[in-house]
């Protein structure tokens, strides 16, 4: 009979660590083991994105593609600084400031 924490990888519960989500750092749940078989309190952490394997054939086809002259054939994302523009908005007039 254990009653220490058990280790236990749970994917869904969102951005872990971000301080965006409020997450539980443990949770009590069922253990299998022939020496609990009951709910004990385990440690929760979130999956990570495992190393892109260069073997991978998505990847063999970029490189291919991509490979001699030619340039970027693929679009690359590039986060826009803001999503609208306020067109005339505040102007600083003589004397006077914005803030």
């Amino acid at each position: 009979m254990d009653s220490g924490m058990h280790g236990e990888q749970s994917m869904c519960f969102g951005h872990y660590g971000k301080g965006k989500v409020n997450v539980p750092k443990t949770k009590k749940t069922y253990c299998k083991s022939k020496e609990c078989r009951k709910h004990t309190l385990h440690k929760v952490t979130q999956y990570k994105k495992g190393k892109d394997s260069l073997a991978a054939q998505g990847k063999r086809r970029y490189d291919r593609k991509q490979s001699g002259y030619g340039g970027q054939t693929k679009p690359v994302f590039h986060k826009k600084r803001c999503k609208h523009f306020e067109i005339g908005g505040d102007k600083k007039g003589k004397g006077t400031s914005l803030f």
